[in-house]
């Protein structure tokens, strides 16, 4: 393309993010065209209803509800529909026709991510998303790009701002689940139906991205393991915090066993992990690569303004490319044979509070069921009953029970859940109250 010739950008949808994007695109537009190297003229923003009142006033003339032509007007198409359809048929016939595309569909990709990047590598077209984790945050670009010599065996993140808002809440303030989702949705962080937040779908479609991208290898939404929040109680934070520790929703992406885990469940962190640190609605992700060692990126994850920013990023990168005429290179050209594994293949610590009979041997019968399960103990503690050197001391006789909390060495999944599952037929086990996943720093 000649560097006289204007780049034409369709953008389709006009939301929370889609008004920012337009609103930069537009009174922006002689900052964009100069960071471009080429002018750049908005052809249209694709809409369901003109006339609805938006976070800025789109000037009229940009409006159209023929979605379709947008797309075979523009050079770059910018999807912020979201959802499967019509967003997924729109994205694929600009892909079709050589057309590139920026999108912040984290759902469609972790659904349909193989299929696109095949597609567009097929035709030549640019496909890029990085809003479609961490909202502002830098993440994709720099794992695609400037880790690309390097070799990731590990990315861990709070990646949903809603969740980090309530669990944040539970433990500095004391609130219940509902009274945080509620102040949440209140502040406008939650939807009315929080279920993809809560229950952690949207933590993992952007596991399947990142697991995409970290090891060159296609994973979809149907790989990752997904654990949500609302069974995480006042009383688990507050036996967190006893142990030193913090929960966290988090995403995680991991080479083991010859293959990649990805989960996301409850987690626990112990207080001076950089990611504990987390506070509000805030993300982060926690990169490991073997060269480059440990890696944190950090900042605003949720909301029309800081999303956009991540939007145009992409937009300036792609229509750079377009100027240039330079090839897309297939993203996963390199693609390692490396399969998705369930968690059972996953190798974790785990955290388990329970309450069991107050009389003498409970202990050496727990700590027996733990070995003849292949897990060893790091560490137990027995709320009021520790002695001055810091030893777990026997129970006295009651009726009332008595409350262990203990942590495991890192273990085979599936051997931990059998542990949990044979403690829990023990006649000496009143009721195991809380089983959570542990992370520990590397």
């Amino acid at each position: 393309m000649n560097v006289a010739e204007p780049i034409t950008i369709g953008l389709l949808g006009a939301g929370s993010v889609g008004a920012q994007v337009a609103r930069t695109l537009v009174e922006e537009r002689e900052l964009i065209s100069a960071r471009v190297g080429a002018p750049v003229r908005v052809a249209g923003v694709a809409v369901r209803d003109v006339e609805t009142p938006r976070d800025w006033r789109i000037p009229k003339e940009l409006l159209t509800t023929d979605a379709e032509a947008l797309v075979d007007e523009a050079d770059l198409v910018i999807e912020l529909i979201g959802g499967f359809e019509p967003a997924g048929a729109l994205v694929e016939r600009a892909l079709r026709q050589g057309t590139a595309v920026v999108t912040g569909n984290k759902a469609l990709l972790a659904a349909r991510g193989d299929e696109l990047h095949a597609l567009a590598a097929e035709t030549g077209a640019l496909l890029r998303y990085e809003a479609s984790v961490g909202g502002a945050i830098p993440i994709l670009r720099p794992i695609e790009d400037s880790l690309s010599g390097d070799r990731i065996t590990k990315v861990m993140g709070i990646v949903n701002g809603t969740t980090n808002y309530i669990l944040d809440q539970m433990d500095t303030t004391g609130a219940a689940f509902d009274d945080a989702l509620a102040e949440a949705q209140k502040l406008g962080y939650a939807e009315a139906d929080p279920s993809a937040d809560v229950d952690g779908h949207d933590a993992a479609a952007k596991a399947a991205i990142l697991g995409t991208l970290a090891f060159h290898a296609p994973f979809t939404l149907e790989d990752v393991y997904c654990q949500g929040i609302r069974e995480v109680t006042q009383e688990d934070i507050e036996a967190a915090a006893s142990s030193g520790y913090v929960i966290k929703l988090l995403a995680i992406v991991e080479r083991q066993n010859g293959g990649a885990v990805l989960r996301v469940h409850p987690t626990l962190l112990a207080r001076t992990h950089p990611l504990a640190t987390v506070r509000g609605a805030f993300n982060a992700v926690f990169v490991v690569a073997e060269s480059a060692g440990e890696l944190m990126f950090y900042g605003q994850g949720a909301g029309g303004v800081p999303t956009s920013s991540a939007i145009m990023g992409d937009v300036v990168a792609v229509a750079r490319r377009i100027r240039s005429a330079v090839p897309e290179t297939p993203l996963l050209s390199d693609a390692e044979d490396l399969h998705a594994l369930t968690i059972d293949a996953a190798e974790t610590q785990y955290y388990i509070d329970m309450q069991v009979a107050d009389q003498e041997g409970v202990i050496a019968e727990i700590a027996r069921v733990l070995a003849d399960h292949r897990v060893s103990i790091e560490s137990m503690r027995q709320p009021g009953s520790v002695s001055p050197e810091g030893e777990v001391e026997e129970a006295g006789r009651g009726d009332a029970g008595a409350q262990v909390q203990i942590v495991t060495h890192q273990a085979k999944e599936e051997h931990l859940r059998a542990t949990v599952e044979t403690l829990e037929s023990l006649d000496v086990v009143k009721s195991i109250s809380s089983v959570l996943r542990v992370e520990v720093e590397q």
